[in-house]
């Protein structure tokens, strides 16, 4: 009998799974024998325990910025967040572990909020460079637009994964595999998955990064396979579909100035059975003459959908499409790049669908006195679809954000941002806002080490 696709992708997984085991029995077996071969004096104090806590509280004030595109904004919306986590850290030679306790809410949030495991992972390693991590872990790989805790978020991303891999001299590789399910009832049969806490159903990711020996330029290659749930359950349309991430990321930094650059595409399907097939492009170029002060430029392209229909009232959509063509950052920090009022890829327009982002950037730093940082950002965005009757422009957005650190482990921070919006705007989102969007916010970061212990 031939095996099903299902039964194959979980046969592999096994077998990975069982590689992986014995990989971590005989590293922890080399553990054990190097720790016996060495002398009673140099078995002293090889184990660390830590306990951090990291306070967060963002009050935001905002006229405009994100809406559910139902509600009128006739008056501002201000509210205050906050987050608390506690992190104990334990570490030895060839063994690492974490454990991230987190709460995360706004302040008189009905339920207070919600407690969850942001971390609790654990890592092992060898003298060759190999390493296994297991457990639930934030991601950050290359500038994070990809892969990244998007911690701006409060409650930010991590991922239940195993990751293995090596570093060594000038050289990086990881390979992520993940599978989720929603509780331990599939265990009897099935393996839907929808709604979970993880945005996937399975996940495999390889990510290579070479560092050029006494050359300021490194370069990363990432590929994803990303399972998402289809279909109804039990029926004969429930079903895996598969898409697929695949690019790179180049950074050249000598010793006052750098250039980045990045190029993505995707392929596969999505939940629905469409085709995917978008890409997107990035370039970043930043001056700094001197530490206390910085300039930065760059442009970010990111595909749409085409014939994108905006009709004046009713609902946006598309003429009928074979393949969807709006790239999507899947995993990303998605508010260090596309404007911090967040309206691009932290939410969807109003359908569900996008005509993709031309961002256009430019702005500088200043640090006049030690702790104190200064910066401004201006923004033209424009959509990468051609917009029906209407201009591609969607505003200009001007950002300003200060900074200062008064002691070491607390942070003061504020910002404000102003959007001049076009109508383009207006109608792909879907409210009834005026053009000028405000918001602002105050943030206080307090992140102290509370205890340290070795022995």
């Amino acid at each position: 009998m031939n095996a099903t696709p299902l039964q194959m992708t979980l046969s592999t997984t096994t077998l990975r799974l069982l590689t992986l085991v014995g990989w971590l029995a005989w590293s922890m077996t080399a553990v054990a024998q190097d720790d016996a071969s060495k002398p009673a004096e140099e078995k002293e104090k090889e184990n660390t325990f830590t306990v951090d806590l990291d306070f967060l509280t963002r009050g935001e004030l905002r006229y405009g910025g994100l809406t559910d595109n139902k509600q009128k904004i006739d008056k501002p919306s201000s509210f205050l967040l906050e987050r608390t986590r506690v992190v104990l850290g334990y570490e030895r030679k060839y063994i690492q572990a974490n454990v991230t306790i987190q709460h995360a809410g706004i302040w008189g949030q009905e339920g207070r909020g919600a407690f969850n495991l942001n971390e609790a992972w654990v890592k092992l390693t060898s003298k060759q460079g190999l390493f296994a991590q297991v457990g639930r872990q934030a991601f950050a790989y290359d500038d994070e637009r990809i892969i990244g805790p998007n911690d701006w978020a409060v409650a930010s991303l991590s991922h239940d994964a195993v990751k293995v891999g090596y570093e060594g001299y000038w050289h990086k590789a990881h390979a992520i595999f993940s599978y989720n399910q929603n509780s331990m009832a599939d265990e009897l049969g099935g393996t839907y998955y929808k709604d979970g806490a993880m945005p996937y159903k399975m996940m495999q990711t390889v990510w290579y990064h070479y560092d050029v020996p006494v050359f300021p330029l490194g370069a990363s290659l990432l590929f994803m396979n990303i399972g998402m749930q289809a279909g109804a359950k039990d029926t004969d349309t429930e079903r895996t579909e598969w898409q697929q991430l695949v690019g790179a990321y180049v950074r050249f930094a000598p010793e006052k100035w750098s250039l980045e650059g990045s190029y993505y595409r995707q392929m596969g399907h999505d939940e629905h059975g469409l085709k995917i097939n978008a890409w997107m492009a990035s370039a970043l170029a930043t001056l700094s003459p001197k530490p206390t002060y910085g300039f930065m430029a760059g442009y970010d392209y990111l595909s749409g959908d085409p014939f994108f229909f905006v009709p004046a009232t009713g609902n946006l959509g598309l003429v009928r499409q074979t393949e969807i063509q709006g790239f999507n950052p899947v995993y990303g920090s998605h508010h260090k790049f596309y404007g911090a009022m967040d309206f691009f890829y932290m939410s969807a327009y109003y359908g569900g669908f996008t005509p993709g982002l031309q961002n256009a950037f430019a702005g500088g730093h200043v640090s006049p006195v030690k702790g104190l940082d200064v910066s401004a950002t201006y923004h033209f965005m424009a959509t990468a679809t051609k917009l029906k009757d209407m201009s591609k422009v969607l505003g200009h957005q001007v950002e300003v954000e200060v900074s200062y650190s008064f002691l070491k482990f607390c942070t003061l921070a504020a910002g404000y941002t102003y959007m001049h919006g076009s109508e383009a705007m207006e109608r792909l989102r879907r409210s009834t806002e005026k053009r000028h969007l405000h918001w602002g916010w105050l943030k206080l970061s307090v992140s102290p080490r509370v205890f340290y212990v070795k022995w």
